[in-house]
């Protein structure tokens, strides 16, 4: 016996941080049992308890009120009922029936069964041990399963709603995190929602939500929890001791499909400079492997140690690349000081990612750029020749169209930071094509993101011209709210070729107009 606990006749607080947690493979190695003074089947947070500790097993031991009485007064309870819980393997789950499992999803997704009422002879013939083992080598079989397909992180999103959000921007926010998440190469196995007034500053949602979010990732076998905002370092500290899984936030999920994307060296070289950037504030710890220097209390430690040595290491890293971006910078100026010098006026492509930059590119150009249906599919900034009629003239014109990064809503200001070099693109060219995807429901909610990037530059870009892509999987109601909203916009279709001769038109105006304008 390691502990024993005294409550009230309505529960026995367990500590959710006491007893030890193992693997996904394995259980706890503690057995917990609790007397009820109501004859009840075992309640929903002692079930959560046992699943969130992974205990072997749960024996709920029910006690009359009444029973003998003694000398001198006071009645003897004497047990009625017992009931035995333990957890049960997700590919199990099938085999039992549903009415000694519990929790929601009509009984069958709380992960656990409960035996029907059992007398003390009937629980004293339980082989605890053989119990436990048949459990470990499921619960083992089935992480193995999973490990096979390690290079796939199991996903589990957790979205929070404030006031300061309607409806459908919390449900736009968490359909493109799941998005994110797909193009990083995590399956989303499900949404864990709240709506709080504002933000919890320990741990963003309260102890409660954590608890449940915890008991859903350990039921549904996740191993990465997601949060659609950015998260601090203690929050993420304090969620990972709590839910016992990696935490990250929706920064981390955009860098990572950035480090993946990245094929240049330019590119390259802004990734992992947004990387330690984001990577540096993180870096905190106390004790002998992680100790700080400092001069007052609780900050005298034995020497130099590992936090000092990691953080001046990737503060000389991080000096050094930014050194590069400054040259990279320096060279793509040049480069753009030489087509000014030949008179080859420059359009900038922009847009939210996914709208379909580089199809259109391709379309114009015949490029050959990299093209898919995912968030960021392309970063490297991709320069071509085009040849526009002359809006005056009508004689052919060569100008220079430049395929960007792709933006998104609140764009993480490391990434801002470090893709300066390629953002300069936008800045520097005598006008912007602004491409819009209008089949998807949020992209007046995309226009004003980018408008908002765009507005955070530190040089004014030109003129923009609005076109709408992918005219073809749209309805005519949403064809006619963007041609009231956006009247001189294009309507066109990328991969269809659908309405490119007009846009090549009105590029040759937005040109003649952005040289007036110069």
């Amino acid at each position: 016996m390691i502990r024993v606990g005294v409550g009230t006749p309505r529960q026995t607080q367990i500590p959710p941080m006491e007893l030890p947690r193992y693997g996904a493979e394995r259980l706890s190695g503690i057995r917990c049992i609790s007397t009820h003074l109501k004859a009840e089947p075992p309640n929903e947070s002692a079930l959560t308890a046992m699943a969130m500790q992974r205990l072997d097993a749960l024996v709920v031991i029910n006690i009359t009120g009444t029973g003998f009485t003694r000398r001198g007064g006071g009645a003897t309870g004497y047990v009625k009922e017992a009931y035995l819980a333990h957890l049960v393997p997700q590919d199990a789950r099938a085999l039992i029936p549903s009415t000694v499992l519990s929790g929601s999803n009509n009984g069958q997704s709380g992960g656990w069964s409960i035996s029907p009422p059992l007398d003390l002879d009937d629980l004293a013939d339980q082989d605890f041990l053989d119990l436990v083992e048949g459990l470990e080598e499921e619960f083992r079989r089935e992480f193995v399963a999973q490990e096979v397909d390690a290079d796939h992180d199991r996903v589990l999103i957790v979205g929070v709603m404030t006031d300061n959000m309607s409806l459908q921007q919390f449900h736009d926010t968490v359909a493109e995190l799941a998005r994110l998440v797909d193009t990083a190469g995590g399956d989303v196995l499900q949404t864990v929602q709240q709506k709080r007034s504002r933000i919890h500053p320990q741990t963003v949602i309260g102890e409660g939500k954590v608890q449940e979010v915890a008991l859903t990732a350990q039921t549904l076998g996740c191993n990465l929890v997601v949060f659609d905002r950015d998260l601090s370092p203690s929050q993420v500290r304090n969620l990972e001791a709590q839910i016992g899984i990696r935490v990250v936030d929706r920064t981390e999920v955009i860098l990572d499909i950035f480090a993946q994307r990245a094929q240049s060296r330019a590119g390259k070289l802004q990734v992992e400079l947004a990387q330690l950037e984001y990577m540096l504030p993180r870096l905190t710890g106390r004790g002998q492997a992680m100790s700080r220097l400092g001069g007052g209390i609780g900050t005298r430690g034995p020497g130099e140690t590992k936090l000092e040595t990691e953080r001046r290491a990737i503060q000389r890293r991080i000096s050094r690349l930014q050194q590069e971006v400054d040259q990279l910078q320096a060279h793509r100026s040049r480069l753009r000081q030489r087509r000014q010098h030949q008179e080859v006026p420059s359009v900038a492509l922009v847009g939210y990612t996914n709208a379909g930059k580089s199809t259109l590119l391709n379309a114009l150009t015949n490029a050959e750029v990299y093209t898919a249906d995912q968030l960021f599919a392309t970063l490297d900034p991709t320069t071509r020749r085009l040849v526009i009629p002359h809006a005056e003239t009508g004689q052919p014109q060569e100008i220079l169209i430049t395929d960007t990064v792709g933006f998104i809503h609140e764009l993480p200001a490391s990434l801002m930071d470090a893709f300066r070099a390629t953002l300069e693109e936008v800045t520097e060219a005598d006008a912007l094509l602004h491409l819009v995807d209008l089949s998807h429901p949020a992209w007046l909610s995309h226009i004003r993101a980018v408008r908002e990037i765009l507005a955070q530059m530190p040089i004014t870009p030109g003129p923009a011209l609005v076109a709408f892509n992918k005219i073809d999987q749209v309805n005519s109601e949403t064809l006619a709210l963007a041609r009231e909203e956006f009247p001189l916009a294009v309507f066109i279709s990328a991969s269809q070729r659908l309405g490119l001769e007009t846009l090549r038109h009105r590029l040759g105006q937005l040109i003649e107009y952005a040289v007036d304008l110069g």
